[in-house]
Formats: structure tokens, C-alpha cells, sequence
């Protein structure tokens, strides 16, 4: 009999006094691994999706359907896209052993192999009558691959802002395709997407990427926007690259998708993998994004800078401002690590300023009863507040991302006003925007292993021939989410 457990979240016993904090607490996550299934066998694995009979010449442009598999007790795996589903066994496509069965270096890993029935639960915690729910295919090396080490020509390309965590992530990525499984081929591709048909490219090597894991930024480039998608493929096709890995945010992977199915339409044996990255740590389905820890971590700072100038002088106020656009993860645990911040504002938890329970009434009730106080807000918190003439609603960035006002500088100057006209009670208030400080540098240890384990999961699951999917850990587990999932949850 399987186990079956679904997500538990665990509730904030934190007592120190935070306002207009998220109603939602931090959820704790229980790993499960799913294994074999009687209802999921080899022979079933791909229904309605096994194409080996299928031509690759007679595929059509039709929209990429969900590949679901279903089994006993309300099972559902959300299954990821493969070369089988497309490509013929007429079209040469083989398997060969997996390399690290004869490399001495991972000898032990041969036990290890996943298993082709091996699935991660989406829901850790559950009653006795519960379904046993969404599963997605598990992340690691197979013993069987699609491509030989000499035949993969593989690019990397990061795409959005900055994050720490990124130069790790290109370096996993280059010494796991050559220490693992042999494979030398390896493209950097310069300035984001458009530099697959405007930039030049680079060769990767351990060698070339051997230190960059301790310096902040891209040593690719990035940009937003300059997303041309046949541009791209015909680059990638012009090229022979059959491994695209693709770095960026929920735009960057929403644009990897149509990569994949443009890629998926001409027949092309070419593995697509998405490796989510947001600074924010809100991607649907996966436990964390990399480098919010180190965000979390290099916040303090910002928050001890403005906790020592509001405590220095008399009714000092601190104003830090944080990234977020549309979650207060970094804000919220940013505060909750500092124990200094009186006052958390995040998007999730409207908040109001002048009246009863409002922010100015609980500012001028903290100031009385401590002198000084410290105040946290999210970058997209409050922006229904702003006025019609200084937001930028209808304005977005080359990524699709809605242009947000400084909601900092407009909550700062609304403070000095608001306390300028109560002549009782003068402040001195100091704004800290570390958002770019923050952005730049390199990632923690915490994030070093984590990238580590994202580069080399997105290599396994590309040898092994799967393709349109991002990576991930759910649950504590890394998995393979197919981009149709992925992209439907931002």
C-alpha cells in the first residue's frame, strides 16, 4: 500500500508585533516520492502521446495538449514532454547506456538510476478518503539516454534581471554536461534571447567557468525582451544544438514554451529545459526559486542599517524597501530573520493609511511607546493607493512585466506630510532601497548547493530525452513539470 501524504502548512508563532502582515503564513513542505505503480507501467506510460508510428515529416502545428497519465486511488501524473512523443523510431532515435555506469568518479550512482515509474506528489499530507492527487515525473539520471556524449551540442542562455545564483547555475550546467557524461560541445549564448540570432556566442569549459560561481551577475549577458521565436530556432537548427538550456523568469519560460513547440512542430531532436529564476520566490508548484535566501540574507543588512539609524535619534523611522512585485516573500522573511521590524507591507495584505487601524495611527502608537521603529515594505505592495496620474498600469517592461511606481519614495514623502501636520510630534525618517545591492551578489552556500542540484537535474532529464519541462524541487523532491503547468500557474 503507497503512502500518501499531502502539503501541511505551518502557521506563524512569531509574537513580535508585525502589522499588516500577509494572512497567509509560510508553508512548510513534506517530501514523498511516489514509487512504482501497477496502474502506471512502462507499457502505459505515454497513452495517446506514444508517437512511434508517427513520422516526424507528418507533424502538424497543432497546440501542445497536457500529456496526463492516470491511475488507481484518483493518481494523476502531470507528465513532460519526450522525443518518443514525437519523433519515430524511423527517425534514428536511440538509447544508449548512461555514461556514468563507466565513470569511476559516479560508479555509485548506477544504484541510484530513477526509476521510469518514479513520481513526486504535488500533496504530502492527506486524509484516509483523499485522492491520492497530481504526481510529477522525478528528477535524476536514467540508465538509459538519447543522446551519445560526442553527439550533444548544448547552449545555455539566461534571459530577465539579475539573481545570485546564476553564474553557478551556468557552471553546473557546463561541468555536469562534461564530467558526467562526457559531452565537450557547450555554447554560451551572449545578452539573452536575441543573442541566439544577434550576439555572439561563447564556448564554455570548466576551465572558462571554473571560479564565476563566486561573482554576482551573468557572465552571459542578459536583456529583457527580443524573444523572435523562428529567429531562435533557426539559430538553434543553424547551429546543430540539440540541448537548449534556458535561464529566466516566468516570461523567459513562457517564451521557452513557444521554443519547444515551434522546435516540437519542425521534428527536431532538440531538448528544451527551463530552469526557473525569480529573486521574488513566487513560482507556482516548486518549494523556492534560487537566490532568495541570499536575498533574505543580504536584506538584513539593509534592515540592521535602518534599525541603527530610526534608534539613534529621537521618533527615527526606518523605511526599507524590498523586492516583490507581486508576493512579499523576501519582505516577509527578511523581517521575520531580523527581529527588528516593526511594520511588514506586502502585496499579498491591502493595506490603508489615514484613520483607525491604519498605518499612520499605528506609527504614531509605536513612536510613543518605543521612540523609534522600523518599517519593511514589498516594492508592489500599496500600488492601489497611488493615484491614477502616477501609476504606470498600462505600461510594461520588454518582458511583459507591468512598470510599478516607487511605492518606497510615494509611502516615505506620505509619512513626512502626514506628521508635518501633527506639529506634536516631529520625525526623522531615513529610506533604504537596497534592491540592486541585493540583486547583485553572489549567491550564499545554501543557494551554491541548490543551483548545483537544479544544473544537474536539468542535464539528466535532457540526456534522458525529455524536453519542454522546467526543474525544480516539490516537496523537497526535484522534479520535471512540463511547461504547460508551469506557465499556466504565474
Amino acid at each position: 500500500m503507497d503512502l500518501i501524504t499531502k502539503k501541511a502548512s505551518s502557521t506563524n508563532t512569531n509574537s513580535d508585533p508585525v502589522a499588516f502582515s500577509s494572512s497567509s503564513s509560510p508553508t512548510s513542505k513534506n517530501s514523498f516520492t511516489v514509487g512504482s505503480s501497477s496502474a502506471l507501467s512502462s507499457e502505459n506510460m505515454y497513452p495517446s502521446f506514444n508517437s512511434r508510428s508517427l513520422s516526424s515529416k507528418n507533424l502538424t502545428a497543432s497546440k501542445f495538449q497536457p500529456k496526463i497519465v492516470k491511475g488507481d486511488g484518483g493518481y494523476v501524473l502531470e507528465d513532460v514532454p519526450h522525443f518518443t512523443d514525437y519523433i519515430s523510431a524511423d527517425d534514428d532515435l536511440r538509447t544508449y547506456p548512461n555514461p556514468l555506469q563507466d565513470n569511476p568518479a559516479y560508479a555509485v550512482v548506477k544504484q541510484y538510476f530513477v526509476d521510469v515509474d518514479d513520481t513526486v506528489a504535488q500533496q504530502t499530507v492527506q486524509t484516509r478518503t483523499s485522492e491520492r492527487g497530481i504526481h510529477f515525473r522525478r528528477a535524476g539520471p536514467r540508465e538509459k539516454v538519447y543522446f551519445e556524449s560526442d553527439e550533444v551540442h548544448a547552449c545555455i542562455v539566461t534571459c530577465g534581471g539579475l539573481c545570485p545564483g546564476l553564474n553557478t547555475v551556468i557552471r553546473e550546467i557546463v561541468c555536469g554536461l562534461y564530467h558526467m557524461y562526457g559531452a565537450t560541445r557547450i555554447l554560451g549564448i551572449e545578452g539573452g534571447y536575441r543573442g541566439f540570432y544577434a550576439r555572439n556566442t561563447v564556448p564554455l569549459t570548466p576551465k572558462v567557468v571554473n571560479d564565476i560561481h563566486k561573482r554576482g551577475g551573468t557572465i552571459l549577458g542578459t536583456s529583457r525582451g527580443g524573444h523572435d521565436t523562428s529567429k531562435i530556432v533557426d539559430s538553434i537548427q543553424d547551429r546543430g544544438i540539440n540541448q537548449v538550456y534556458i535561464i529566466g523568469g516566468d516570461g523567459t519560460q513562457k517564451g521557452a514554451s513557444v521554443i519547444y513547440e515551434e522546435i516540437k512542430r519542425r521534428g527536431l531532436k532538440v531538448a528544451v529545459v527551463g530552469i526557473p529564476k525569480t529573486i521574488d520566490n513566487d513560482i507556482a508548484i516548486i518549494d523556492r526559486s534560487f537566490g532568495f535566501d541570499t536575498a533574505v540574507e543580504e536584506a538584513q543588512r539593509a534592515i540592521n542599517a535602518a534599525h541603527v539609524e530610526s534608534e539613534s535619534i529621537e521618533n527615527g523611522v526606518g523605511l526599507v524597501k524590498l523586492m516583490g512585485r507581486h508576493s512579499g516573500f523576501i519582505a516577509m522573511y527578511a523581517t521575520l530573520a531580523s527581529r527588528d521590524v516593526d511594520c511588514c507591507l506586502i502585496p499579498e495584505s491591502p493595506f490603508y493609511l489615514e484613520g483607525p487601524g491604519g498605518l499612520f495611527e499605528y506609527m504614531e502608537k509605536r513612536l510613543k511607546e518605543n521612540g523609534h521603529m522600523v518599517i519593511v515594505i514589498a516594492e508592489g505592495a500599496g500600488q492601489e493607493m497611488l493615484t491614477e496620474s502616477m501609476r504606470s498600469m498600462d505600461q510594461q517592461d520588454a518582458s511583459g512585466n507591468k512598470l510599478l511606481q516607487d511605492v518606497g519614495l510615494w509611502i516615505s514623502q506620505r509619512i513626512k506630510d502626514h506628521f508635518k501636520r501633527r506639529h506634536k510630534m516631529v520625525i526623522n525618517l531615513k529610506y533604504i532601497d537596497p534592491t540592486y545591492m541585493i540583486r547583485a551578489v553572489p549567491s550564499n552556500a545554501s543557494d551554491n548547493v541548490y543551483c548545483t542540484l537544479l544544473a544537474q537535474s536539468a542535464v539528466h532529464g535532457a540526456m534522458a530525452g525529455y524536453t519542454g519541462f522546467i526543474v525544480g524541487p516539490v516537496n523537497g523532491r526535484h522534479a520535471y513539470i512540463p511547461f504547460y503547468v508551469s506557465c499556466s500557474k504565474t
